[in-house]
């Protein structure tokens, strides 16, 4: 699937910081300059740049432990950045006080990476949870919208189910369609496809890039599933040691020859990106016979 008016001659391929983030594209409702955030000494964005243009699926991917659930936290204002700005629908997430974060977040939907439902509520009671906290809806009313809620996602029948009763697919979808339940502006998913069958990951698959269609959504969807990601993404980032590493429509990256995007890509286990995490020499460990 190629990016929506995007054709991957038109797409900037690079290495290292980003000067033109998102070719040819200037509707963007994130927009991300010169992020940097660290973790003690450990940095995990240095000048980062990034744009999630609006009503697209944008894919942001790296291997594990390169910060793609923190960017997420950044852009929702959990976490504060060293350095940069991060837009949100024009908003500079890191300069707004509690009251207008809270109220920016409301137009945001998360489905987290282990769908985080409500264990004691049903399933009805957790798709109406956001609708009781930040609305004056009738129960009538929120009764109406749940019920489309979970059409939405085809679990209307299991409104009764408490998620002990849900299978894992289940309870990701439920999870979904409470992320939907105030008409967000933007999505956001966590890994959504971590630890599901087949079947379960291609209704999610057809439900993500559904719902950001039918409803005019915008999607960002963290990931390190290369193909499942691939196949419903408009665009793509790859990060990697703090930066953005390639970038461009999935054609755009299944043509790129580069080193490091064919490791990452084809999941290769020989490249640049190294199984061990960096230690002094095995020898010099085990003979220095210093203790933790």
């Amino acid at each position: 699937m190629t990016g929506q008016g995007l054709e991957p001659d038109d797409v900037l391929e690079t290495r290292g910081a980003v000067s033109d983030p998102v070719a040819a594209v200037s509707d963007a409702l994130v927009e991300i300059r010169g992020l940097s955030f660290r973790r003690g000494e450990r940095v995990i964005f240095e000048d980062l740049d990034l744009d999630i243009r609006r009503g697209a699926v944008t894919a942001v991917m790296g291997p594990s432990g390169t910060g793609k659930t923190t960017l997420l936290k950044l852009i929702t204002g959990q976490l504060h950045p060293d350095a940069g700005t991060i837009l949100v629908d024009g908003r500079d997430v890191t300069r707004l006080d509690r009251a207008e974060l809270y109220r920016l977040r409301r137009r945001m939907g998360m489905l987290f990476q282990s769908g985080a439902l409500l264990t004691d509520l049903s399933v009805f009671d957790n798709v109406a949870y956001p609708l009781r906290e930040h609305t004056n809806l009738s129960a009538s009313m929120v009764r109406k919208l749940v019920l489309l809620k979970l059409e939405a996602v085809g679990l209307r029948g299991a409104r009764d189910l408490m998620p002990s009763e849900l299978s894992g697919g289940m309870a990701r979808r439920v999870a979904l369609a409470r992320a939907i339940a105030l008409d967000p502006m933007m999505i956001l998913y966590d890994e959504p496809f971590t630890g599901q069958d087949p079947i379960s990951m291609g209704m999610l698959m057809a439900l993500i890039r559904q719902l950001n269609d039918a409803s005019g959504l915008t999607s960002i969807l963290v990931s390190h599933d290369v193909r499942e990601t691939a196949s419903i993404a408009d665009y793509l980032y790859v990060i990697f040691e703090g930066r953005v590493v390639a970038q461009g429509t999935p054609d755009a990256l299944a043509a790129d020859r580069s080193e490091w995007v064919r490791q990452f890509m084809d999941g290769l286990p020989d490249g640049p990106v190294h199984f061990h995490y960096p230690a002094p020499e095995l020898a010099e460990d085990l003979l220095t016979g210093r203790r933790r």
